[in-house]
């Protein structure tokens, strides 16, 4: 075991247990589960910039609203790891991997100042997932999802106790309503750029569209 650092605190007596009863099943788990967890662990973030994408798209043809809180998704998710990483810094969490003994995660233990609570990946998925959630219900509960899953590979592969997991996905709700549902005053001026030269990005709305359609009727 690598000891730990000085004054940092050791949160393996909240659910040390579980967290090494979880790192025992991955160790008897099938290597190709192994291997897809630890893939899903490193790059599945990447899958939340593609959702971010695919609502704009979808957006440029809702109301400005939808659009604004759409365009904020981004910050959002940024404000949410500013506010985690500031968080964490204050606990100063050892890694698991650094603090159980006979710890074997699937992934290299991040280094002994890269601190544990609360999981960045859980923040950022979750933080993603509730701003989404405003603009598709059925995008937003697909990356919910997605999120759970995030938060759950960093316990299977050894580098977050299940409470950084759960209080991330806290943190990264709490952190991205409020900025969401604010983000929804800047709708006025989304119409006034839908009436400019950014209207093929920000797209016409719903009005806008409709206009459009029964213009194209009357040629």
């Amino acid at each position: 075991m690598v000891a730990a650092l000085p004054l940092a605190y050791d949160g393996s007596g909240i659910d040390g247990g579980l967290y090494t009863t979880v790192t025992g099943w991955a160790a008897h788990a099938p290597h190709w589960f192994d291997q897809a967890v630890t893939t899903w662990s490193d790059l599945g973030l990447g899958l939340f910039a593609v959702f971010m994408l695919w609502a704009w798209w979808q957006a440029r043809r809702a109301d400005a609203v939808v659009m604004a809180r759409v365009l904020a998704a981004p910050l959002v998710v940024v404000a949410a790891y500013v506010a985690n990483s500031v968080f964490k810094s204050l606990v100063a969490e050892v890694r698991p991997c650094r603090q159980i003994a006979g710890s074997v995660p699937l992934e290299s233990c991040p280094a002994a100042d890269d601190w544990s609570f609360p999981s960045n990946h859980t923040v950022i998925a979750f933080a993603a997932a509730t701003a989404l959630w405003f603009a598709s219900r059925r995008l937003g509960a697909l990356a919910l999802l997605c999120a759970a899953l995030m938060g759950a590979s960093r316990v299977w592969v050894g580098v977050h106790y299940p409470h950084d997991v759960l209080i991330g996905a806290l943190v990264g709700v709490l952190v991205a309503l409020p900025l969401t549902v604010a983000a929804g005053r800047a709708a006025p001026l989304v119409e006034r750029l839908r009436a400019g030269a950014p209207a093929t990005f920000l797209g016409a709305g719903p009005v806008g569209a409709a206009a459009g359609a029964r213009e194209s009727a009357l040629r």
